[in-house]
């Protein structure tokens, strides 16, 4: 069995879309856990509608406490060796769930984790980008410290063990005025005991909207930041690789915040960005700026950049 955890605050627009996602896995021994984390939109009702059409699906409620504590109510509802976690807005591929029990099963007891390639998508579940192709297989550690190229929790197949032992989701980061690296964090956390299997698929629909937590690039920033400091203190042997992390975060989240309209954010972020490695952070963000420039000009020609050549309906 597989444990399906779906933390929901206010998901009205995208709930019925990703649970139709997930219950159309082609591997079907599923509990899906929605965790209602406070909504006070139709969410709830949406997903009553579900529980009525697939018996798999059930719902925690409770009042709000955040995404950490949210899919820890839902891991701890759940009996299932398996678990998988979905944000309320993101998409599965349907052999999602099956390929990663396979690359789990191939890892053998020491395989903790299994993740996938993701795909940015838009309001109309279109695809806009596609994300990393990361391959790394076994030991994880050195990899993680250097870069977060998993990107998000929607990708994660967990056995109950590694989750166990990685004491579940932290909730620290939110009482500290700093959500968002949660992921990051417990990937960290397993990989200090376990290895990770990987499915090289774009298996997983990642959807950024305006009114997500995920446009609040400076306190993503935070968050990253005090992630790291703690695997600084763990594993000072990778301090350069830890470093060249936390720069790649700093630029990657300025650019997220002048995305998002958030110019005060953005110059916090290229200020520190520039202080700490002027001459690379100075080329870095020249290159962005003629890549934002040429878009423009491509747009307005109309001849937009064309999307990498992966074409197969993902969803």
């Amino acid at each position: 069995m597989v444990g399906v955890v779906v933390p929901m605050l206010n998901a009205e627009r995208t709930i019925a879309a990703t649970l139709d996602s997930i219950c159309r896995q082609t591997y079907r021994k599923l509990d899906i856990v929605v965790v209602d984390d406070g909504s006070t939109d139709s969410s709830v009702a949406i997903v009553d509608g579900k529980i009525r059409q697939d018996r798999r699906v059930r719902m925690i409620r409770q009042p709000n406490a955040g995404v950490a504590a949210a899919r820890n109510a839902g891991a701890a509802g759940t009996a299932a060796a398996f678990l998988a976690f979905v944000d309320a807005d993101d998409l599965w591929a349907p052999t999602k769930i099956e390929f990663q029990l396979d690359a789990l099963k191939r890892g053998g007891p020491r395989a903790g984790l299994a993740y996938c390639w993701f795909a940015s998508i838009g309001q109309n579940d279109q695809v806009v980008s596609f994300g990393p192709q990361p391959l790394f297989d076994g030991d994880a550690m050195a990899a993680l410290c250097e870069s977060n190229w998993i990107g998000n929790g929607s990708s994660l197949l967990v056995r109950r063990s590694a989750f166990d032992k990685a004491g579940g989701y932290d909730t620290a980061l939110r009482a500290q005025g700093a959500q968002g690296a949660e992921d990051l964090l417990i990937c960290f956390r397993i990989a200090e005991h376990f290895t990770f299997a990987v499915v090289p698929r774009y298996l997983v629909g990642y959807r950024a909207r305006p009114d997500s937590m995920s446009h609040d690039a400076l306190q993503l920033f935070r968050s990253t930041r005090l992630v790291l400091a703690e695997y600084l203190g763990k594993f000072p042997q990778h301090a350069a690789k830890l470093d060249h992390h936390l720069q790649a975060a700093r630029q990657w989240y300025a650019y997220r915040a002048a995305a998002a309209g958030r110019r005060s954010d953005a110059r916090i972020l290229i200020t520190e960005a520039l202080r700490h490695r002027p001459l690379a952070a100075t080329w870095h963000f020249a290159g962005v700026a003629f890549g934002i420039a040429r878009g423009r000009l491509q747009r307005r020609l109309g001849r937009p950049a064309p999307l990498p050549l992966y074409t197969e309906t993902i969803w």
